[in-house]
């Protein structure tokens, strides 16, 4: 399924995000559908009436403040609205114009909602009723019906969820959010989360929730471990097959923590089992999850051959998968995500670039292609630290798998403090020589990667691709050529960038 969704028989969506396909799906346990509308973006205001009750919206990055977003921000000194604030504000508009007059409340959710927490006056500015915080599968039906008829304080915390400086959890009161009870069940059970009814976007289907590997920087670790079960799974890939899809994603915040062992190890049996399943179901020719960390294939690249093999993943069909790499330097990751190597140790089982690039080489070995982020200003960062991300970058980029050039992506994510974030006092100047060096040695091989892999990795007849091939290719230079021009400006030593970690190794030659 390809382009905008399609519109159904009654200006419904098609497809929806799959966050929004569980709220439906919790809601129609009680309602029907006639209550219960996820319209396509064409049919908004048909569905707005003067009885329609509750307006709910899910967030991502609603005003622009998301780590890649920031990202580009900081690199080009770029402080006007960024796209996806113009468009989340454009559609909010939209509905206060439809709303007025009528009794519905608007109501705004999903991960995005912490961004009000930095900026709350925008919920004023925007006339949102309430901003929800958190999981609600299990309350959303309670929720409505009370922030409907005005008795919200009824088992619920009127403020939103934060995080000191320890990454502590804190709760903070505000009239303009909401959030569960401090004192009650923070999340639902895997028994209370329904399963889809109707198609998720690109075909997506939850396997797990939580992540339990504990690192400092990401709120996802403090949530519970659920697994759901291979029929739980099964059921949602087969809506999404009737709907047209023939790749089934399986999202989790890390695959390898599926019904995990010990200290992490991953469950082999869990994890065949789990795909086969889903290969099997009638339509889905195709399968691959979505996140997954890298010490699981530097440990065990038998499991990865085995989940190759049932994926089918092959010279034609790479399975890609987004890792957290985050940073090059041992100090950083023993200290912001220790647990992130296990079952293996930096240390006793290598150092944290030798376990990358083992990884790196038993997934490429196997036809896996890791979408790689990387961290810059993280708490304690030192120049030191950012060149050794550097290094790590540069020798992958250079590195040979089985007679072929490595696969990989990085995309560097600026590590924001919050403070700096709501004054907006952020610039290129902000920035120093390593870590705009990071960005360079990211981007550098981004360019690589367009100029080998956007012809054969393309789609369509010849002209296609090859229109296709050239976009990617003129866009990755043009961007890696804006980014060069900065780090001249500050000063950095760009032949250094290209050099550093390579130093007694046959360096590849490519453009720039």
């Amino acid at each position: 399924m390809k382009g905008k969704p399609p519109k159904s028989e009654k200006g419904r969506a098609s497809v929806a995000p799959y966050s929004i396909r569980k709220l439906e799906a919790a809601l129609l346990e009680r309602y029907s559908e006639d209550e219960v509308v996820v319209p396509h973006d064409d049919y908004i205001e048909e569905f707005i009436k003067e009885d329609t009750e509750i307006i709910g919206v899910y967030t991502m990055d609603p005003l622009g403040l998301g780590p890649l977003t920031m990202s580009y921000a900081v690199l080009f000194g770029d402080i006007s609205k960024p796209w996806v604030r113009v468009e989340f504000e454009s559609l909010i508009r939209r509905i206060n114009r439809a709303r007025e007059g009528k009794k519905a409340k608007l109501v705004v959710g999903g991960p995005g909602v912490w961004e009000f927490t930095i900026l709350p006056e925008v919920l004023d500015e925007l006339n949102i009723d309430l901003a929800f915080q958190g999981e609600a599968d299990d309350i959303i039906c309670d929720l409505f019906e009370d922030i409907s008829e005005d008795t919200i304080g009824r088992g619920y915390f009127g403020g939103y969820q934060s995080f000191d400086d320890r990454f502590k959890r804190v709760w903070v009161a505000h009239e303009k959010f909401i959030t569960r009870n401090f004192s009650g069940k923070q999340y639902p059970n895997l028994e209370d989360i329904p399963l889809i009814r109707n198609p998720a976007i690109k075909g997506l289907s939850e396997v797990m929730r939580g992540c339990g590997i504990g690192c400092d920087f990401c709120e996802v670790t403090l949530r519970p471990l659920r697994y759901y079960s291979v029929e739980m799974v099964m059921k949602e890939v087969e809506v999404n097959s009737r709907a047209g899809y023939t790749n089934a994603w399986l999202h989790s915040d890390e695959i390898f923590a599926y019904k995990h062992g010990p200290h992490f190890t991953p469950n082999e049996e869990a994890l065949l089992e789990l795909f086969r399943s889903v290969t099997k179901v009638k339509g889905i020719k195709t399968t691959n999850p979505t996140h997954g960390r890298i010490s699981i294939p530097a440990a065990y690249p038998d499991l990865i051959r085995k989940l190759s093999e049932v994926m089918r993943a092959g010279p034609n069909h790479w399975i890609g998968v987004q890792v957290g790499l985050e940073t090059g330097s041992d100090r950083l990751a023993l200290k912001h995500m220790p647990n992130k190597t296990l079952p293996l140790r930096i240390g006793p089982d290598g150092s944290w670039q030798e376990i990358v690039t083992e990884g790196v080489r038993n997934m490429n070995k196997y036809y896996w292609r890791p979408a790689f982020t990387v961290q810059v200003g993280q708490m304690e960062e030192t120049d030191e630290d950012n060149w050794e991300t550097v290094a790590l970058i540069n020798r992958l980029s250079n590195m040979e798998v089985e007679g072929r050039p490595s696969e990989f992506t990085v995309t560097p994510m600026q590590n924001m403090p919050l403070g700096r974030i709501k004054s907006k006092d952020y610039s290129p100047e902000m920035l120093t020589q390593a870590q705009l060096a990071v960005y360079y040695a990211s981007y550098r091989h981004l360019m690589k990667m367009a100029q080998r892999d956007a012809m054969k990795d393309s789609k369509g007849n010849i002209v296609k691709r090859t229109a296709i091939a050239s976009i990617l290719n003129v866009g990755a230079w043009a961007l890696l050529y804006f980014i060069e021009r900065i780090c001249k400006k500050k000063g950095l030593d760009i032949e250094k960038v290209k050099r550093y970690g390579l130093e007694g190794e046959k360096v590849y030659v490519y453009a720039r």
